[in-house]
């Protein structure tokens, strides 16, 4: 329960809640804090993410100011996937940095509020919320192992960067395929 009487939904518990009631109602107090927590479900983009339950690490500031909480912070992040241009595993450890105002839940109405306005329930904000906005606009939607990955054979599917510069396959143009059977049905009537 908080002041107003009301029970908060949030989990007191859960790994990316925090609880501000050391900060009070006092602008210009603030605190820092640094959190270890395993990562949600489904904590970033279609080829990279962060593996469920893998280590977050997050540095936080908490700043008390008229309207609610000012909440600044930097998370650091394992990020795997894989290559968009070879499809070869890739990993590596991204650092993203965010910051949210938490307005207090009885400072405005619900007329006045902003509907992408975050509110604190009591003394406690959920920070996921933030932090897979925060993630997902910093990761690259088409990743790669390295800047200058050539990709792959369009012909035989292998790593263009594990073969030689001299790799090559003899295609036919199919547009010339109808005519490649005239050639050799000819070259055998001359040649018997």
């Amino acid at each position: 329960m908080h002041e107003g009487g009301t029970l908060s939904s949030l989990d007191p518990k859960a790994p990316l809640v925090v609880d501000v009631r050391a900060l009070g109602r006092r602008p210009g107090s603030m605190k820092e804090q640094r959190i270890t927590a395993p990562a949600p479900e489904g904590l970033g983009v279609e080829m990279v993410g962060v593996p469920k339950d893998a280590e977050l690490e997050l540095d936080l500031r908490l700043e008390s100011v008229m309207e609610g909480v000012l909440v600044s912070g930097t998370a650091f992040l394992p990020i795997e996937g894989e290559c968009a241009r070879c499809l070869d595993e890739i990993s590596f450890i991204m650092e993203v940095e965010f910051q949210e105002l938490f307005v207090y839940d009885d400072t405005r109405s619900a007329a006045e509020a902003d509907e992408d306005e975050r509110r604190l329930e009591g003394d406690l904000f959920d920070l996921e919320p933030v932090l897979r906005d925060a993630v997902v606009l910093a990761l690259p939607l088409s990743p790669l192992c390295q800047d200058d990955c050539p990709g792959l054979c369009a012909e035989c599917g292998e790593r263009l960067a594990d073969l030689g510069p001299d790799h090559s396959h003899d295609v036919a143009d199919p547009r010339w395929a109808a005519l490649q059977g005239l050639v050799e049905t000819r070259e055998e009537s001359q040649e018997g």
